[in-house]
């Protein structure tokens, strides 16, 4: 099984539709862009936010088990995905890649 390394790339916050939508929150995403985090064995990394988790863990598991080529050429390199988290007012995008063989 391969390691597969999540690079947080981008975060984007909407204060608008917060604003017009959410009830406020003491405590929101504490991702960092440039952030790392490595899936071994298909597991989930500590610390690693459990919403997003499940929003990337299909493709952390095709990755970890040799697959890709996600979408028919969806990706530059087959062996990699873009995923965003599913929060709709600060989401987080994530560039997993398959990094070597355990």
């Amino acid at each position: 099984m391969k390691k597969v390394k999540i690079t947080v790339i981008r975060k984007v916050n909407y204060a608008d539709l917060s604003a017009r939508y959410e009830n406020p929150m003491e405590h929101t995403c504490d991702m960092q862009e440039g952030q790392i985090f490595i899936s071994v064995d298909n597991q989930k990394p500590e610390d690693m936010c459990e919403s997003a988790w499940q929003s990337m863990m299909p493709f952390v598991m095709t990755l970890a088990h040799g697959g890709g080529n996600f979408y028919n050429g969806w990706m530059k390199n087959p062996h990699s995905a873009m995923i965003s988290c599913n929060d709709g007012f600060r989401p987080v995008s994530f560039l997993i890649e398959t990094i070597e063989k355990v």
